[in-house]
């Protein structure tokens, strides 16, 4: 899986490596730290989350300022309700909209049949049967109105006087957010220059390891150009040159496989950098030191400052949470008109609403000092965890420095018994050139000699590989 990945990764490096101007040789590591910096699409696309968190405070700033809506509609309908409706709106009810005229209709019936005395309209009228006839009458004018436009347009205007804390809280968890993308931004910026030292560290590895090889393979060549010329002599058999070329064999493909290796570190090197690398300034391997102490990186981890800075915000939760018990209190202002036209005479149907409101929550069964407990122990999981990754980070920074020491004794170790095993194998060369060994046994000591040298690569890649850890932690 992880080869298939590191495929994948490398074929889309290339991709876009390809379409990138920029070609570099014998690049420095610092040059490289900073092209990594400044090209890499991870850390690119890190500052996209990065932004995205600054328009978040900007978001929470907003809220304070209120909310400013226009609003147009328009309809039609012959609903007596809604046309009785419209009308007052727009300010252009009538008497005649009640009905009033049917109504009218009957009182002048009434006066007729009193003769204009005043006296017989009061007893007609004061008639129960005349009263509830009245009554009951259902005006045409109210309930079967004409259908009738409305057009309403109107600005609405709404501001939190007193939230009880939650826009202050609001707007600083959203500045903390900014933080907590820079420190992300930041650890994917660390993460980086991590694998870009790596890949220079590999790289002047597998140069070191070519050039012992290439060294490995002249000894053999010329090995084999003894032998070729002690069995024209009759002093050495066929199958003592079929030994030595079987070994040179497989140093040239020890080298082929270096050679490969080192093109694929290549090939990732250019990925990072966003930027086709063609060669690298080489870095010592034997001046490569972590000198970093545990108290600067306990300070300096982006883990633990991500942390600590969670615990900042679950701080505020709390807070935020007990503003449950606090009054929330805004203000709003309408102005508009209505008319039958579309914004026909404004100045004569227009209207304003203005008002406060204050709410305050009595009783929830419970609820809001529940999620205030929720808070409070979740901020108290957040202080433990803190601690834990401190220790956790404390006990990584020993194991992998008690790792180093334990390397750097191995390493000098081989690098002795490599010194030896080269001196044995050219005292063994000179012994089958005067026909006192084998060329079994020069071909055994030159195989030992292999052997060491591959440790001593496996050592010296785990030590770096230890060493960056350092780095990884303190950054």
């Amino acid at each position: 899986m992880k080869k298939i990945l590191l495929g994948f990764m490398l074929f889309l490096g290339s991709a876009l490596v390809a379409d990138h101007n920029t070609t570099y040789e014998n690049l420095t590591l610092q040059e490289a730290l900073d092209i990594v910096q400044k090209d890499n699409l991870e850390i690119n696309i890190a500052d996209f989350d990065r932004e995205v968190a600054k328009l978040g405070v900007k978001v929470a700033n907003g809220y304070s300022f209120g909310k400013l809506d226009a609003e147009l509609m328009g309809l039609r309908s012959n609903d007596a309700g809604n046309v009785f409706g419209f009308k007052l709106q727009s300010r252009e009810a009538s008497f005649g909209d009640f009905g009033f005229s049917e109504f009218l209709g009957g009182v002048g019936q009434a006066i007729g049949m009193s003769g204009g005395d005043f006296g017989a309209f009061a007893n007609i009228m004061g008639n129960p049967q005349m009263s509830d006839q009245l009554l009951s009458t259902t005006p045409k004018d109210l309930n079967y109105p004409e259908d009738r436009n409305h057009f309403d347009a109107k600005l609405m205007y709404m501001i939190p006087l007193y939230t009880g804390g939650k826009l202050s809280k609001y707007r600083d968890i959203a500045g903390k957010m900014v933080k907590m993308s820079r420190l992300d931004k930041q650890k994917v910026e660390a993460q980086k220059k991590y694998e870009v030292r790596k890949a220079y560290y590999d790289i002047s590895l597998l140069y070191q390891f070519e050039k012992d090889l290439t060294t490995i393979k002249n000894n053999i060549t010329k090995l084999k150009n003894a032998t070729i010329s002690m069995r024209e002599e009759g002093y050495a058999k066929k199958t003592d040159l079929l030994e030595v070329e079987s070994k040179l064999s497989n140093v040239e493909r020890m080298l082929f496989q270096a050679q490969a290796n080192k093109d694929l570190s290549y090939q990732f090197l250019s990925f990072l950098l966003n930027n086709e690398v063609k060669s690298i300034k080489k870095i010592s391997l034997n001046t490569f030191e972590c000198e970093i102490p545990l108290e600067n990186i306990l300070k300096r981890n982006r883990d633990i400052q991500k942390a600590e800075l969670g615990l900042q915000i679950q701080s505020n939760m709390v807070d935020l949470s007990k503003a449950s018990y606090k009054p929330e209190i805004g203000a709003f202002a309408e102005y508009g008109s209505s008319d039958d036209k579309f914004l026909n005479d404004f100045s004569s149907h227009d209207r304003y609403t203005v008002g406060v409101q204050a709410k305050l929550n009595i009783f929830n069964g419970g609820i809001d000092s529940a999620k205030v407990e929720q808070e409070k122990i979740k901020r108290l999981k957040v202080k433990k965890q803190i601690e834990l990754a401190k220790k956790g980070i404390s006990l990584q920074y020993k194991k992998i420095n008690t790792e180093i020491k334990n390397l750097d004794n191995q390493i000098d170790s081989i690098k002795k018994e490599i010194e030896l095993m080269d001196e044995i194998y050219q005292a063994y060369q000179e012994r089958y050139k005067e026909g006192l060994a084998s060329i079994n046994d020069v071909v055994i000591k030159q195989s030992q000699q292999i052997e060491k040298l591959l440790k001593l690569l496996e050592l010296q890649n785990n030590r770096n590989e230890k060493i960056l850890q350092i780095y990884k932690l303190a950054y």
